[in-house]
C-alpha cells in the first residue's frame, strides 16, 4: 500500500508540473545542502535490522533514496517512549539506537559518515556521503544524572527533545492532560544549562506550552523545534507550535522545522491524534487502578482494536506542507524555517509526494512554483539549520570536554 501511494504521489506532481521544472528542482536538490532534522530510522532498525546502505523497499530512509533526493544531513532520531522511561529501559534503548547508527557508518564508510559539527559538513559530504547526525527525542534516557548529558554528547547527540508523549523528569508533554511541572522541572532547568554549555541544541517540539516557554527563556543559545507544524492550521492541537512560541524561537535566532506527517498538517488527523493520546492515557490509568485493586487488567491490544476502526487513516498533500512553509516564512521570516520530515516515524502517513527521502525534489519544485528564489530555497532546505547549529556551538563553553570526534 505504501509503495502504491508513493507512486501516486510522484504521478500527481509529475502531471502538475512540466518535466523541465522537475528537472530544475532535482538539480537544485542535488546542489543544495539538505538537512532533515527528524528521521526515525533508528527506531525502525531496532524493531527489525535492515542494511540502510542498500535500497530497502519498506524503509523511508536509506542511502539510495537519500542520494536520489539530494539529502546531505540526516538527523537520526534516538527516540524512547514513556513506557521505556517508566520501566527503566530508556537508557539502554537509546544506546542501542546509537550503536545502530554507528554500525551503518562503520559498514559503509564510503556512503555514510557520523556528523557532530556543522563545520564538518563540506569535508565529510565529499564523495556523496550521507551524513548522520543524532538528536535525542525524549530526555528520558538522561535519568536523574546530569552527567548523562555529557555522556550522550560524547556519543554524538546534538539536540535533545526534552519530553515526548508524557511528562518526564525534565518537562511536560503537549499530549498529556496533566502538566505536573507547569514549565520545566528543576532538573530540566539544569539540563538546558548543561546543553548550552556543551553546544547541544535545545528542542521544544512535543513540549507543553509552559515548558516550551521556560526552555526558550532559559536557553542562552538559539532554540529549535525539530519537527513542529503551525497550530494556526490545527487549532487546539498543542503538539503543533503556536505563533507566539514560534516568534519567541525566532527571536532567539532559532528555527521551526516543518514535518511532513499527515497528523501534523491535517486538522482532522491532528484532532484524531490528540484524542488518541488522551484516550490511551485514560486506558492506562484505568488499568493501573485495576492493578492496584488486584483485579484483572484490560487487554492492551483491545485498545487498538477498538480505536482503529473508528479512526481510519487521513490523507494530506504536498500543498499543505507548502502552506505550512509559506505561513512560517510570513510569520517569522525566511531565516527561521526549515524541514524535519518525521520519515519512518508516522507509519507511512505522509503527505502525497513526500513519501520518502527520495522526494525532496518534489518539495523544491513546489517551492519554485510558489516563487521562492534559489537563495531562499537553500535556506529552507538546510542553510537555516546549519546556521543555528553553528551559533549554538559558538555559544558553548570553550573549556567543555571534547567529544574526541
Amino acid at each position: 500500500m505504501r509503495l502504491t501511494l508513493f507512486a501516486f504521489g510522484l504521478l500527481t506532481l509529475a502531471t502538475a508540473a512540466p518535466a523541465q521544472n522537475l528537472d530544475a528542482a532535482r538539480r537544485l536538490a542535488q546542489q543544495a545542502i539538505i538537512v532533515d532534522t527528524h528521521i526515525d530510522a533508528p527506531g525502525a532498525l531496532r524493531k527489525r535490522w535492515a542494511d540502510l546502505g542498500e535500497e530497502q523497499p519498506d524503509r523511508e530512509f536509506d542511502y539510495a533514496k537519500a542520494r536520489r533526493g539530494g539529502l546531505d544531513v540526516a538527523f537520526m532520531s534516538i527516540y524512547t517512549s514513556a513506557a521505556q522511561d517508566a520501566d527503566g529501559s530508556a537508557w539502554q534503548v537509546a544506546h542501542q539506537m546509537l550503536d545502530s547508527v554507528e554500525a551503518l557508518a562503520q559498514r559503509h564508510p564510503d556512503r555514510f559518515a557520523l556528523l557532530t559539527s556543522p563545520n564538518d559538513v563540506e569535508r565529510l559530504r565529499q564523495g556523496g556521503r550521507v551524513l548522520l547526525a543524532m538528536g535525542m527525542e525524549n530526555g528520558a534516557p538522561l535519568g536523574d544524572d546530569i552527567a548523562n548529558v555529557q555522556r550522550f554528547y560524547d556519543r554524538g547527540v546534538r539536540y535533545i527533545t526534552l519530553a515526548h508523549s508524557a511528562a518526564n523528569r525534565l518537562a511536560d508533554s503537549s499530549y498529556a492532560a496533566e502538566k505536573p511541572w507547569n514549565g520545566l522541572s528543576p532538573f530540566g532547568k539544569q539540563v538546558v544549562a548543561e546543553m548550552n554549555r556543551l553546544g547541544m541544541m535545545v528542542d521544544v517540539s512535543h513540549l507543553a506550552d509552559a515548558s516550551a516557554w521556560e526552555a526558550i527563556r532559559l536557553s542562552k543559545a538559539p532554540v529549535i523545534a525539530s519537527h513542529s507544524a503551525f497550530r494556526h492550521f490545527t487549532p487546539g492541537f498543542e503538539r503543533n507550535i503556536s505563533d507566539a512560541l514560534a516568534l519567541a524561537i525566532a527571536k532567539t535566532g532559532g528555527v521551526v522545522q516543518i514535518p511532513f506527517g499527515t497528523a501534523f498538517i491535517s486538522p482532522e488527523a491532528a484532532a484524531d491524534m490528540q484524542a488518541r493520546y488522551r484516550a490511551r492515557q485514560a486506558f492506562n490509568q484505568h488499568n493501573a487502578n485495576l492493578r492496584a485493586q488486584g483485579l484483572p487488567v484490560l487487554d492492551e491490544a483491545a485498545f487498538e482494536r477498538d480505536w482503529a476502526p473508528q479512526h481510519p487513516p487521513r490523507t494530506s498533500t504536498l500543498a499543505q506542507v507548502l502552506d505550512q512553509i509559506d505561513y512560517g516564512v510570513k510569520l517569522l521570516g525566511i531565516d527561521h524555517v526549515g524541514i524535519g520530515s518525521d520519515f519512518d516515524g508516522v507509519d507511512g502517513e505522509l503527505a502525497d509526494g513526500l513519501r520518502s527521502v527520495a522526494d525532496y525534489p518534489n518539495l523544491v519544485a513546489g517551492l519554485q512554483a510558489r516563487g521562492y528564489s534559489e537563495t531562499d530555497i537553500r535556506k529552507l532546505l538546510g542553510g537555516n539549520l546549519l546556521r543555528v547549529w553553528a551559533a549554538v556551538e559558538a555559544a558553548a563553553d570553550p573549556a567543555r570536554a571534547s567529544s574526541g570526534r
